[in-house]
Parts: C-alpha cells; sequence; structure tokens
C-alpha cells in the first residue's frame, strides 16, 4: 500500500471522531463536515514519511480545533456584517398576495359554486354543506337528516357532480 493509501486508511478510521470533535466546537453537522474535509486535505498535503508528525492523531484534532475555530471566527464576523432575511427590509415588501387575474377567476369560480349549490334540492345541499365546508362524517349528516349513511353518502356524491358539471360547462 502506498503511502498515501495508508494516511487515507489512518484518516477514515478516525473520521468520526473528528467529525464529532468538530460538531462539539461549530455547533453544526454541515459545518463540522466541511471542516474534516479541509483537515484531511491538509494532513494529505504532507510532503511525505519525513513530515510526518510524530502524533498524527493529535495533529489531525490539532487541525480540526484550528480550523473549527476559523469558522467560528468567520461565521461571527459575517453576522455582524450580514442582515438576516427575515429582517431585511425587501422581505417585508414581497407580496405573497394572489395574482389580479387569478383573484377574479376564484371569484368567477365562487360565483358559479354559489349558483349551482343553489340549483340542489335541500337535502342534497345541506349534506354537501354539512361534508364539505362543516367536515361533519357521514353518519352524523345522516343522522341530522334522518336518512342512512349510504343515502348521506349519495346525497353528497350527487351535489358534488352537480357542481362539478357546472364549473365544467363555463
Amino acid at each position: 500500500m502506498t503511502q498515501k493509501g495508508k494516511a487515507l486508511e489512518f484518516f477514515l478510521s478516525h473520521r468520526g471522531g473528528l467529525v464529532r470533535y468538530a460538531h462539539g466546537i461549530l455547533r453544526d453537522s454541515a459545518h463540522a463536515e466541511d471542516v474534516v474535509q479541509d483537515a484531511w486535505l491538509r494532513f494529505s498535503a504532507l510532503p511525505g514519511p519525513q513530515a510526518a508528525p510524530e502524533e498524527p492523531v493529535g495533529y489531525l484534532y490539532r487541525i480540526v480545533r484550528n480550523l473549527a475555530i476559523d469558522v467560528t471566527r468567520r461565521l461571527g464576523r459575517e453576522g455582524r456584517y450580514l442582515v438576516p432575511v427575515a429582517d431585511h427590509p425587501v422581505a417585508e415588501a414581497v407580496d405573497d398576495s394572489p395574482a389580479p387575474d387569478a383573484t377574479a377567476e376564484a371569484r368567477d369560480d365562487l360565483r358559479v359554486m354559489c349558483a349551482a349549490m343553489d340549483e340542489l334540492p335541500e337535502r342534497t345541499r345541506i349534506a354537501l354543506e354539512m361534508h364539505r365546508f362543516g367536515e361533519v362524517k357521514l353518519k352524523d349528516i345522516a343522522a341530522h337528516l334522518g336518512i342512512s349513511v349510504g343515502l348521506a353518502h349519495a346525497l353528497v356524491a350527487d351535489g358534488l357532480e352537480h357542481c362539478r358539471e357546472r364549473l365544467c360547462r363555463r
């Protein structure tokens, strides 16, 4: 096995501990992974066996510690100068309301639905309103109207089909 292969094997055997160590400093998994990756790049850049440290594990942990401290400092500096998006005046200017044409189309759909529901027989309209708008269960609709659950289901289905037809016709 080559020297680089041995170094990689050594690094991989300690990688989990290095990530946990970096996470303990940074309190962020993504940054911890980045720091350990950077540590590997520095460790693997050593010129050869003559430049290898006497305590390679300690050396790796020292690299991770120094890099993690650098990242912590950098994030602190960025935090002082960067405004969080939610606090930025531009974030408040974003309009989440629907476009005028979508609003007009929705109003037209509502008008058609109201007209379609007015065309329904009273019992069907009541069953549909209770089920769709009141989220009432079919057994409770049946009890309220004094009908069977199957008939309550049929009334709701008929009402929905009638409204669907009216929306499709326009």
